[in-house]
């Protein structure tokens, strides 16, 4: 469990929304990627409990509207936390009666808050913010980063010499890259570059960066991009979208 710790104090921890709402979605989750929180969503509650085993210091917060009626909830609810102890959770539902709240707020003695649904969601973004800061949701990562190395569609192309450079794309975050070309082209550490193109599957992105530095590893040299400031925000809009549709998709094949 120590090595766990340590481990999630560096990467941050996994939050999961079990059967969320289109407004949470739309709203909260979304809000959480805009503060770089590993956020997914779930829709099997039996076979998010076996993941969670593997992921013993994640976040959980369900919507009890769903699927199960609210006694149910409860044994479920009781069964995974004896299972997997370590697992932090926070509750959402339409019912607004306080005896339910303090049931679940005692009895499971819920971390992470018990929301109303009927509430605007954007009142309820601060409050689930700060449940998530306190228990160190993003440990010491500062951006989330998606390793893309395997897809076929993740590359960049950029003016070099007199002719076009092109390579692929290992890892992505909204600060900046990493890449291997098909033939080194030898870039010193803090060159400016700019009129890159990158493709991530179907989005063409231009942007500009700084060689922060690169790594030779049996003959393939990678290296690592910063992006400059005068990137558009947009652009860093798309790439973090990017970041978690492609996590979420990993995450939904693990689910599946």
């Amino acid at each position: 469990m120590g090595d766990e710790n340590k481990v999630d104090d560096i990467t941050g921890k996994k939050v999961f929304f079990l059967y969320p709402t289109a407004s949470v979605q739309n709203q909260i989750i979304t809000e959480l990627t805009q503060n770089e929180i590993e956020a997914y969503t779930a829709r099997d509650h039996a076979r998010l409990q076996r993941l969670l085993k593997d992921n013993p210091n994640s976040i959980l917060y369900i919507n009890i509207d769903e699927q199960m009626p609210e006694i149910e909830w409860e044994k479920w609810i009781a069964t995974l936390l004896t299972t997997v102890p370590t697992i932090k959770v926070g509750i959402f539902s339409s019912n607004t009666d306080e005896e339910l709240k303090n049931k679940f707020l005692t009895k499971f003695k819920i971390a992470c808050g018990f929301f109303s649904l009927k509430l605007d969601m954007t009142k309820s973004i601060p409050v689930v913010l700060k449940a998530l800061n306190d228990v160190n949701v993003n440990g010491r990562r500062k951006y989330l980063r998606v390793a893309i190395d395997k897809e076929t569609n993740a590359t960049i192309n950029m003016p070099f010499e007199g002719d076009f450079l092109n390579g692929t794309i290992k890892d992505i975050s909204i600060v900046g890259f990493s890449c291997v070309f098909e033939r080194d082209p030898a870039f010193k550490k803090n060159t400016l570059h700019k009129d890159i193109q990158l493709r991530l599957q179907s989005i063409l992105l231009k942007i500009e960066g700084v060689v922060f530095g690169s790594r030779d590893h049996e003959g393939e040299v990678t290296y690592v991009f910063i992006f400059t400031q005068r990137v558009d925000p947009d652009v860093r809009g798309k790439i973090r979208k990017f970041i978690m549709q492609n996590m979420q998709s990993r995450m939904d094949q693990e689910l599946s």
